[in-house]
């Protein structure tokens, strides 16, 4: 469980690659852009 383990975190640090246990931040920007639009047509509906 350290570098040369492609399974956590710091292995997938070490090798420079995604995955679940490191995943990449252009997903995690696309997930809050979802959200906030979502918000937006719920705020819409509301008025």
């Amino acid at each position: 469980m350290g570098r040369g383990d492609i399974k956590t975190k710091k292995g997938k640090i070490f090798a420079g690659s995604f995955g679940k246990s490191r995943p990449a931040k252009a997903a995690a920007k696309a997930v809050a852009i979802v959200e906030v639009a979502e918000k937006k047509k719920t705020a819409k509906k509301k008025a």
